[in-house]
């Protein structure tokens, strides 16, 4: 069997996550690498013993050795290596967000849909246990009506993190609900479905050279009648874990990180307890106060799940039009911070 061939656009901090993961696949391989900066691409390369170097996205699609590529430019540099990528006609896993705008997203999905190549789309936080058990008990009607649906980021960075491109609307397309809080969104909406109304604000409390906010609050309307809130937040010290509640008629759960904080229920079952001292942080890692504190294995698992739906020829668990809720409540919280109203999706 043919391993799958991975290249990478872009060489930033979250790319040894992409080629660690990559590389712990028995199946596939990491042949390829391109950056904007050609210095950039080599070191990567050495460090990494990629054998491909090319200076741009288009290039590498089009080596006859790359099945598919990886994308981790800043968020708002997606959409050119993503359309290159589609016109070689070649598979796509893009880090999160697909691209910082609706617009530019619908473009990548109808360029992938025509060209008949699969995308994916970087939230790792849905392939840990504990996720996947809050959400089976939801599917599953144990929670009963839900009431209140929230997700809370209140991260530390310190000044020092905003360089480069993290910070700047063209490039980063946001800043802490785009950036650091969009895997609680995801999750969020994941579990209790896409609102159908959001109210929003977003400031700089801290942060004030940079371009983005570095505090943001919505208030939501759920398509079931529930109610919720996310609040996102890069100014905290000193930083607390990813939480996400989901509150029912019938039972409540919460997950700090990756790990499930408080599991109870109305009617009790024989999994509960092994449910409650799941512990998948440790192998996932936190982000609460230092980006880089987070682990490989939750690309590890989705990049195992893109390679057997490449050889299966079948979607991605999150495929393109899964990843693109995200961007759409990203989106439509920025939309109401700016205008001050109540926003429809």
């Amino acid at each position: 069997m043919n391993p799958i061939r991975f290249g990478i656009v872009g060489t930033g901090a979250i790319a040894p996550f992409h080629a660690r993961a990559i590389q712990s696949i028995e199946g596939a391989q990491l042949v390829g690498v391109a950056s904007r900066n050609v210095e950039n691409a080599r070191r990567f390369a050495q460090e990494h013993n990629i054998p491909v170097v090319a200076a741009t996205a288009e290039e590498l699609a089009q080596h006859p050795q790359i099945d598919a590529i990886a994308i981790t430019t800043p968020s708002a540099l997606h959409r050119e290596p993503a359309l290159a990528t589609i016109r070689a006609g070649k598979h796509l896993m893009i880090e999160k967000p697909i691209d910082s705008t609706l617009e530019g997203t619908d473009e990548i999905l109808a360029a992938a849909e025509k060209a008949g190549v699969l995308v994916g789309s970087i939230f790792q936080a849905r392939f840990g246990d504990g996720a996947k058990a809050l959400k089976a008990a939801i599917d599953a009607g144990r929670f009963g009506r839900l009431v209140l649906c929230s997700a809370y980021v209140k991260w530390h960075r310190a000044p020092s993190y905003y360089t480069g491109w993290k910070g700047k609307l063209a490039l980063d397309g946001g800043g802490a609900v785009i950036n650091q809080a969009i895997h609680a969104v995801d999750l969020l909406q994941w579990f209790a479905g896409l609102p159908s109304e959001v109210f929003a604000w977003t400031t700089r409390c801290v942060h004030r050279n940079i371009e983005s906010e570095d505090t943001a609050c919505a208030a939501l309307r759920l398509p079931n009648g529930a109610l919720g809130t996310i609040e996102a937040s890069t100014a905290t010290w000193p930083g607390w874990s990813r939480r996400v509640e989901i509150c029912g008629e019938l039972g409540s759960a919460a997950m700090e990180d990756d790990d499930i904080a408080r599991w109870e229920f109305r009617d009790a079952r024989p999994e509960d307890e092994a449910i409650r001292n799941m512990r998948e942080s440790g192998a996932m890692g936190s982000g609460a106060s230092a980006p880089m504190s987070i682990r490989f294995e939750g690309h590890l698992r989705q990049f195992e799940d893109f390679v057997a739906a490449i050889r299966e020829n079948r979607p991605p668990l999150i495929d393109g039009h899964e990843a693109r809720k995200a961007v759409a409540l990203v989106r439509a919280i920025y939309e109401s911070a700016e205008r001050g109203t109540v926003v429809k999706l």
